[in-house]
């Protein structure tokens, strides 16, 4: 069998994950211990992120014609690949918070919905809150209001509908 009918599967396997992929982060991973390394595929594993090491020449065939092209020419060195096909940011969000513990893992670049973006712009990416976080916010600043509301409408209906003393000295201070 050719070397070429050898890599074909590995350059398939890299084409279909990345095809509907929301963000693909590369990393250097060298000098980091297997200790970390597991530990990193462990978080990345239970956030849906798919996380391989592959030859840089078979990334570099599957990364022809997609969105991905503009990685190719940093594929040098040991790398590693970071796939989410769900959350456009978890994968740089744990990277970069992993970094911060592990310096030897290194951020080169990524693609985060059809754009490219640097390190710098893949830790910038890394500081956009998850999806959940955004919700939970929004819905947090929609129910302040609402709350704030029942509370004073709940001390009226204590004071047996009298309104607050400091409301009913205003009242009377501008109708005079």
């Amino acid at each position: 069998m050719a070397k070429v009918e050898l890599k074909q599967p590995i350059v398939q396997e890299i084409s279909d994950q990345i095809k509907d992929a929301q963000c693909v982060v590369l990393v250097d991973y060298r000098g980091l211990t297997v200790e970390e390394d597991t530990q990193l595929r462990k978080q990345l594993r239970e956030a849906g992120v798919a996380y391989k090491v592959y030859k840089n020449t078979l990334m570099n065939f599957a990364f022809k014609g997609t969105d991905f092209e503009s990685m190719s020419s940093l594929l040098e060195g040991p790398n590693a690949i970071a796939v989410s096909k769900d959350d456009a940011t978890a994968p740089a969000r744990i990277l970069a918070k992993f970094a911060k513990t592990a310096p030897a893992l290194e951020l080169k670049a990524g693609v985060v919905e059809g754009t490219f973006y640097d390190t710098d712009g893949i830790k910038t990416i890394a500081s956009v809150p998850s999806r959940e976080e955004l919700l939970s916010k929004f819905l947090g600043s929609i129910q302040s209001p609402i709350t704030n509301l029942a509370r004073v409408l709940n001390q009226i209906a204590e004071q047996g509908g009298e309104a607050p003393a400091a409301s009913a000295t205003e009242a009377e201070a501008e109708s005079n």
